[in-house]
């Protein structure tokens, strides 16, 4: 199992990594579709994606001042990729996950995940994963003092298309809102 995770995290130490995937994933059908990635970076090859396949919206948002609010965070997932949910199907599935830094006068006591997607490759129609594509809100909970602020957090996510999952990444977000 160690092997496989760092497998999957796009650390990929040799050529029995590899095998051991390809022999694991075989008895799964949530890992297939990790094979083709590993095997090209245990050969060489570069990573067939270049960049993240996330973005993030900013917008500028008003808050009601010392009460509980909202901040939503607004991501767009590019056509033909998809992100595992915050809740994936699969232990071997990496989930979304978002780190909020700490802002002071202004605290965020949860942030909220939409419902992910059920979503099935060709290969196994049956088995449905759960996923983000397209655009995806979450939504901050946050009490605030009067002022400017700005939410700064980080999203932690993999994308993967019907071939292959990428590397996981991190995404810088900043969300400027003013609690009046």
């Amino acid at each position: 199992m160690r092997v496989i995770a760092t497998a999957l995290t796009g650390i990929v130490v040799g050529f029995s990594a590899v095998a051991a995937l390809s022999v694991a994933a075989a008895s799964t059908n949530v890992g297939a579709h990790w094979i083709s990635y590993v095997q090209a970076m245990s050969v060489g090859q570069a990573a067939p994606a270049k960049k993240g396949h996330v973005e993030f919206a900013a917008e500028a948002q008003s808050i009601g001042a010392n009460k509980p609010a909202v901040v939503t965070l607004h991501f767009r997932v590019d056509p033909g990729f998809h992100i595992n949910s915050h809740t994936p199907k699969s232990e071997l599935l990496i989930p979304t996950k978002i780190a909020v830094e700490d802002m002071g006068a202004a605290t965020v006591s949860a942030v909220d995940f939409p419902v992910g997607t059920p979503y099935s490759f060709a290969f196994d129609p049956k088995e449905k994963l759960d996923v983000y594509t397209g655009e995806f809100t979450l939504t901050a909970h946050i009490k605030a003092r009067p002022g400017a602020y700005t939410l700064k957090a980080a999203l932690h996510y993999q994308a993967c298309d019907q071939a292959a999952c990428y590397p996981p990444r991190l995404l810088q977000v900043e969300q400027a809102f003013t609690a009046k």
